[in-house]
């Protein structure tokens, strides 16, 4: 389904310089853009290698101008605006698919879906479980009783939702990911040496605009909940332990593990492999670089502060100490 980029720019909220009604369905790099593609470009150095590629539009800074006639959307953030405008032209291309049951999916009497919902080959929907409008759910899932889901979310296949989760709108959920298992909570019986499993009877509550990476597990709280805030964004191979609480906007990188109780809040960075202990506080703005680890029970803050290394200190503090192990080494 293509997009005139009269429209595009509508809904970017781009300024239009040329031809408005060329139409494109998709986006692209410069190098392999066809006349259907959208481009775009940050620095005035590369406008004239997208002017003169096969593109059918070219998303630009304030510095752009056009001679060779190509049509132009003007932004003072052009990545910022391609993304969006790469989503728009998605959504468009979902509206567009056929809404409905495959033939092999299996859907409880009790379940209730909203209108534009596509369950694809062999999706399993449970007992009372609610889906919104035009979300979609991909071949192989399977949702749980009583789980809810909200309008315009994306569930790759092989997803599985456990009872009671709940997903806010436009979610993403990435192939292969497991929301709401129980989490990892034993208690040991000193006379027997054995453990015996503490309930995990709470719930995980998903909120608005949330991706979440393919093979990521997210569990359920234990008495209870588990929250993943609005818009945070989390890479494939993350694990979230049991009563986590997490701001808006936090981002997390590929295999990072978070214990149980641990609470992240606003605009936190975690980068790839961070591993952080139970009862943990991380604070508004932190950044934590790869490999970093937090101990049980600490807490982080400065906003805008990076932090690194195992236990994760300020880097510069870090770097310092590095240094001086280093001249340790050279002196003896």
């Amino acid at each position: 389904m293509k997009r005139s980029l009269q429209q595009i720019a509508e809904a970017v909220g781009a300024r239009l310089q040329g031809d408005g009604s060329v139409e494109v369905g998709s986006v692209a790099s410069i190098e392999s853009a066809s006349k259907d593609d959208l481009v775009f470009v940050e620095e005035e150095k590369y406008l004239s290698r997208a002017l003169q590629s096969g593109a059918g539009g070219v998303i630009a800074g304030e510095f752009a101008t056009s001679s060779s006639g190509k049509p132009l959307l003007v932004s003072r953030y052009p990545k910022l605006t391609f993304a969006r405008a790469a989503r728009f032209l998605r959504d468009g291309n979902h509206d567009a698919g056929n809404a409905g049951l495959h033939p092999s999916a299996v859907v409880h009497s009790s379940a209730r879906l909203a209108t534009g919902v596509v369950v694809e080959a062999y999706g399993v929907i449970g007992a009372d479980a609610e889906i919104g409008e035009s979300t979609r759910i991909g071949a192989g899932c399977v949702i749980g009783r009583g789980a809810k889901i909200g309008r315009g979310c994306e569930i790759y296949p092989k997803v599985t939702i456990y009872a009671g989760t709940m997903l806010g709108d436009r979610v993403t959920v990435h192939a292969g990911a497991v929301l709401g298992s129980d989490g990892f909570g034993y208690v040991r019986d000193a006379k027997s040496g054995g453990y015996e499993k503490f309930p995990q009877v709470g719930r995980l509550v998903i909120e608005d605009d949330v991706e979440i990476g393919a093979n990521t597990t997210i569990d359920r709280g234990a008495l209870d909940e588990t929250r993943i805030g609005r818009g945070t964004k989390i890479d494939n191979l993350v694990h979230i332990g049991h009563n986590c609480r997490l701001g808006q906007s936090v981002v997390i990188a590929a295999q990072t593990g978070l214990s149980g109780s641990i609470v992240i809040e606003n605009d936190v960075v975690l980068g790839g492999q961070v591993g952080i202990g139970e009862h943990a506080r991380i604070e508004e703005g932190v950044m934590l670089g790869g490999q970093g680890g937090v101990l049980p029970n600490k807490v982080l803050r400065g906003k805008g502060v990076a932090f690194w290394g195992t236990p994760a200190q300020p880097v510069r503090e870090y770097l310092k100490q590095l240094a001086a192990l280093a001249r340790l080494g050279k002196k003896r």
